[in-house]
């Protein structure tokens, strides 16, 4: 970084934080998925380092969820997949063009965005905000299940207009996956009006460990959100998910391990939640 080029964030600016300060949202994404990730995110916010979660609706343990975390503020993943083979879940609207042919969800964005008819995706993703707030959950954020809403214009169009519409803030990637979708995602929500953190790191594959230590070694200017899909080891859960040895992993690196809480203390980054973001957004 050169000379006198300084990295601003007006995200940070807008919630009363240094412009060119750090800050870390720690999020668990597949809330609802399965009673395993139900327990481990539940350790991972009350002992461990997160301070996040999104759930996701439509899954057969989401109500075990909004119950167990009934206190908790959680965001809705807007959930348009049902990616695993031998377990399924679907639309809670019914709407056929967001069914595949085995009674669920489609497995891959690809076939959501083929087959989907939006109006029924609009209503899809307004029903499943409404449950979450029906069955008494703090709604602070949305996200987009495998970025089937995110990666797409017109997806998209119905993730910010929900966004706007409630005032809740959005997850968005960063400049690369802007690029791969070909549009400008960040700047159609920020004319909206809606916020998101500046910079995303998921897992997804990559090894838990060394990507969580060098994304707190390495936090640029302005509000990071790692996203973590925790869950504890489970005859099910090995049974239901090829990748169930990395969500393990997470789940003792986040609820557990000392040297993760360690490197986020040393790096004097400030811990935020999307609570924050969700109260300066409807502040304006």
């Amino acid at each position: 970084m050169g000379g006198s080029f300084r990295v601003v964030s007006e995200l940070m600016e807008r919630l009363g934080g240094d412009p060119q300060g750090r800050a870390l949202i720690i999020t668990c994404d597949n809330l609802g998925q399965s009673h395993a990730a139900n327990a481990a995110i539940a350790e991972c916010l009350d002992t461990g380092v997160a301070n996040a979660a999104s759930l996701m609706v439509p899954c057969p343990w989401a109500r075990d969820a909004a119950t167990r975390f009934a206190r908790t503020p959680v965001g809705v993943d807007l959930t348009l997949n049902a990616e695993f083979d031998n377990y399924r879940w679907g639309p809670i609207t019914q709407a056929p063009s967001l069914l595949d042919g085995d009674g669920g969800f489609p497995r891959t964005p690809a076939d959501a965005w083929e087959h989907s008819d939006l109006d029924e995706v609009f209503r899809e993703c307004r029903a499943q905000i409404e449950r979450a707030s029906q069955w008494g959950s703090d709604l602070t954020h949305l996200s987009p299940h495998l970025d089937t809403l995110l990666m797409r214009p017109e997806f998209f169009d119905v993730y910010v207009e929900l966004a706007a519409e409630l005032e809740l803030p959005m997850r968005l990637g960063g400049s690369d996956q802007e690029r791969r979708a070909g549009f400008p995602f960040r700047r159609l929500a920020a004319d909206a009006g809606v916020l998101a953190p500046d910079h995303l790191v998921q897992i997804r594959g990559r090894p838990p460990r060394r990507t969580l230590e060098e994304a707190v070694e390495s936090l640029a200017p302005g509000v990071t959100e790692l996203v973590v899909s925790p869950a504890i080891d489970t005859p099910e859960l090995r049974e239901l998910d090829p990748g169930w040895l990395s969500r393990v992993e997470q789940y003792l690196l986040v609820a557990h391990d000392p040297s993760l809480r360690t490197a986020i203390e040393r790096s004097g980054a400030r811990m935020l939640t999307y609570a924050d973001l969700r109260d300066a957004q409807r502040q304006g």
